[in-house]
């Protein structure tokens, strides 16, 4: 076996993906929202065009917001007054209302972090051998803190045979190395209003965000350091577990996106304003994919599934339920044997009916990609 293992990671988004910037928008503020688009302010250029000079212009500049500098004639593509526009607007339009922002390099073109993908491949490959050691969660000892409350399962999954604080020294993803992909036009984002939606099939309050639209491409570069699980490495006495998960990444995520796929079909088949969502996991369900490709559930709005050991976790029932009064995983009460999480995050469809009612259709779940391995040169 070669030293090094090198791929390129040909991503396509199947649903529409948010990785956030850690940044919200304002309305007025960072865009305006007109004739059916998102302008992204480029608030520098429009600075510039006021004449500072004059004082009552620049007492209009102190107390008020950018967008309100902006004439009707401003709004064409290609204005410098904008950074960016994308199709879709909020559905609120007061000054303030938020916008959460999608993770974008300094020129403004989004892509996907290589971080996203590894940590999802991370969890992925947790799950698969703690089904594999048929791991009993129960005898482990969890962390007080919620963040680190599986840090320990997470060790003795990825690093079991680490001495005490070096385990990233013995950790099974040191292997693996995913760098960022890259920068994409802003013209493969889009703005989706999202909900949460209930076993009741009621929206709640919307969320606005910034995202890259189904069918966009992106190619992330991997390396697999198979030196580190050599012969050599062995007498070094680094001994890492399941290396054979790294050279069979395909099969894996498949066999993890088929659970999740049922799972979330069988819980949109009963709510009766769903059929859009029934719709796009029976096609996933039905897809014949080669052998290099997978499907897999990434980004924000994924969910406590596609983030955890997800069936290895519940179905230890008694043990889980107290888990999440632990860590105070449940906003509402809740009994015992109660669906864990009772809600989805979802896309929505917003229409204006004939007598100005709005019409809101859950459309689509968040975070669904296609991936196909290549082997490079």
């Amino acid at each position: 076996m070669p030293d090094a293992i090198h791929y390129q990671a040909k991503l396509t988004t199947v649903s529409p993906l948010h990785i956030g910037s850690g940044k919200t928008l304002l309305n007025e503020y960072d865009f305006v929202a007109c004739k059916g688009y998102t302008w992204r302010i480029n608030d520098d250029a429009l600075l510039d065009a006021q004449q500072v000079e004059d004082p009552r212009v620049m007492q209009k500049l102190m107390n008020c917001p950018p967008g309100d500098l902006l004439a009707e004639a401003d709004f064409e593509i290609g204005s410098p007054y904008f950074r960016y526009v994308i199709k879709g607007m909020p559905r609120s339009g007061q000054a303030g209302a938020e916008l959460r922002e999608q993770i974008k390099n300094s020129y403004d073109q989004p892509f996907i972090p290589g971080s996203t993908l590894k940590g999802a491949l991370r969890t992925a490959i947790a799950w698969k051998i703690a089904r594999a050691e048929q791991l009993d969660p129960t005898r482990a000892e969890l962390n007080r803190r919620r963040e680190w409350a599986a840090q320990s399962i997470e060790r003795q999954l990825l690093a079991p045979s680490a001495p005490r604080g070096k385990e990233p020294n013995h950790d099974l993803l040191r292997a693996l190395q995913i760098g960022d992909s890259q920068p994409a036009d802003p013209a493969c984002l889009t703005l989706i209003n999202v909900t949460v939606l209930n076993r009741g099939g009621k929206p709640g309050a919307p969320v606005e965000l910034e995202a890259i639209k189904s069918d966009a491409s992106f190619t992330l570069p991997i390396k697999i350091d198979a030196a580190l699980f050599s012969d050599w490495a062995r007498r070094q006495g680094l001994k890492l577990p399941h290396t054979e998960l790294l050279t069979n990444l395909p099969a894996l995520l498949n066999e993890r996106a088929k659970i999740q796929l049922a799972r979330e079909l069988k819980w949109y088949q009963g709510i009766t304003a769903a059929g859009r969502l029934v719709d796009f996991y029976q096609q996933l369900l039905r897809a014949q994919l080669p052998e290099n490709q997978c499907l897999m559930q990434i980004g924000w709005g994924a969910g406590w599934h596609s983030k955890t050991l997800d069936d290895v976790l519940t179905s230890r029932v008694n043990w889980m339920e107290s888990v999440i009064r632990e860590y105070r995983m449940s906003i509402k009460p809740r009994r015992e044997g109660d669906p864990f999480p009772k809600s989805r995050r979802v896309a929505i469809l917003v229409q204006r009916q004939a007598d100005g009612r709005l019409l809101v259709t859950p459309a689509r779940p968040l975070g669904w990609v296609l991936v196909e391995l290549e082997k490079a040169a």
